[in-house]
Parts: structure tokens; C-alpha cells; sequence
């Protein structure tokens, strides 16, 4: 199974970023878009493992408060287009947290340094500059998803497996 760990976005949040991905559209920007039933940020990709029930023994040993999360700038990742997300240090706290559980358990996981971020397009091309303009916008975190990832059709279909609380 392809894991990871992600906070799910409310439909506010997810409807103002397809709007943004709208936008990069009519400027000319093409790629392959993120849809919005997969917009998520994510804390932790673990990839294939057969570990689900001691990487949700370990989400629930780690506990859960809510926070706010907030959209800030556009960035990106080579072809990789992202808008961050300003969080605080209950979430930088729960990543820490989770990501010294996996070592501790010899659970594999990304570990690049943690950067609060959506994924909004992959493989980005323009034939001229454009312009990502980030919303205001925040929400509450009302939990923490262990989601399952697999291919249909060769397009990703994420699956909500476990969340805390």
C-alpha cells in the first residue's frame, strides 16, 4: 500500500485553489493539475508498506490538537508549482513528532525537511511569464489523515484510510 500522512482541506480552501489553478490556466500555464478531490498538504510521505496499523498506533499515540493553517506565498519545486501554508507550532510539533515515531519504529518515510506546502500542478510549463495570485485564506485542522494512494485509469486516487482524532 502507498501511505501518507496529510491534512485534509475544507471546501473552501479547496474550491479558492481550484479558482487559482483557473487563473494559471487562462494565463497560458499547462501541466498536470492537481484535482480538487486530491488538494491536501502533506506532513509525511511514508510510500509502499505493508505497516498501516503501527503507522495509525503511532498517529494516535502522538494525540491531536486543532490549529488554523493559513495560504501565504506561490513557490515551487523545479516543475512543481505549490502555494505554502503558514502553520504554527502545533503543526511543525505533530511533524516533528510523527517523523521521530517512524525512526524510532524503522518506518521509512521522505524525510526531506518539512515544507508546509499544497501541490496545486506538476510538470508546469509556460511559454510566458505568469502570475500566481494566493488567496487570504485559512481554516481550521480538525484532524490528521492517513490516506492511501493508488492509481485508475493512471491518474492518483487518494483514499482516507485512518485520522486522528
Amino acid at each position: 500500500m502507498r501511505l501518507f500522512v496529510a491534512v485534509p482541506l475544507s471546501e473552501p480552501m479547496k474550491n479558492a485553489l481550484v479558482d487559482v489553478m483557473h487563473d494559471m490556466k487562462n494565463q497560458g500555464v499547462s501541466g498536470s493539475f492537481v484535482p480538487k478531490q486530491n488538494l491536501h498538504m502533506t506532513l509525511s510521505f511514508i510510500g509502499e508498506t505493508d505497516r498501516r496499523q503501527e503507522i495509525q498506533e503511532i498517529m494516535s499515540e502522538i494525540g491531536f490538537q486543532p490549529f488554523r493553517i493559513a495560504l501565504t506565498e506561490a513557490g515551487n519545486f523545479g516543475d512543481t508549482q505549490w502555494i505554502g501554508v503558514k502553520g504554527n507550532q502545533k503543526l511543525k510539533g505533530y511533524v516533528n513528532e510523527l517523523q521521530k515515531k517512524f525512526r524510532e519504529r524503522g518506518i521509512p518515510f521522505d524525510g526531506k525537511k518539512f515544507t508546509p506546502h499544497i501541490t496545486l500542478l506538476r510538470k508546469a510549463k509556460a511559454s510566458r511569464p505568469y502570475m500566481v495570485r494566493v488567496p487570504k485564506l485559512d481554516m481550521n485542522v480538525e484532524k490528521i489523515s492517513l490516506m492511501k494512494s493508488e492509481l485508475k485509469d493512471g491518474k492518483p486516487v487518494y483514499k482516507e484510510m485512518f485520522s486522528v482524532p
